[in-house]
Formats: structure tokens, sequence, C-alpha cells
């Protein structure tokens, strides 16, 4: 409320403003070492996400193969049972 209200009175007794945005664009953003753990973190970050992945598919091919087997050696034991009474 109050910018706008000086704004009014400088344009009133006609003085021109003009802004002008100036910033100056740092040499070194990053220092070395940061751009190494920056570097690092995406790296750990992706090797996590591939084992993740790969564990994934390896731990449901495992359960899934010894779900498999328990089923069949309980049909086979049924299949005893029934051929032996």
């Amino acid at each position: 409320m109050i910018d706008s209200f000086c704004c009014f009175l400088l344009v009133r007794k006609g003085i021109k403003l003009t802004f002008v945005a100036t910033f100056k664009i740092p040499e070194n953003m990053f220092e070395f070492s940061q751009y190494l753990g920056f570097l690092l973190f995406l790296t750990v970050l992706t090797l996590g996400f591939w084992l993740m992945f790969f564990l994934v598919g390896f731990v449901s091919y495992w359960i899934g193969g010894a779900t498999w087997e328990a089923y069949k050696e309980k049909r086979a034991k049924k299949k005893q049972q029934q051929q032996s009474v």
C-alpha cells in the first residue's frame, strides 16, 4: 500500500522511475568438492535404485519358486498317502 502511494506521488510530480535489475553471475557457484559430492550422491542414488529393482525381481522369483516347490512336495506327499491306503 505504501509503495503504490509513493509511486503515485512521484508520477504526479513528473519524476520518471526506472528500475534496473542487475545481478552478477558468480564465477564459482560450487566448489569442486561440492560438485564431487553431488556426483557421489547421484551415483549412490542410481545404484540404490537399480539394486532395489534387481532385488525385487530376485526376491519375487525366489518366493515364487519356494512356493511352487512346497506345493509340489505337498502334492507328492498326498499322492503317496493315497497310494499307500
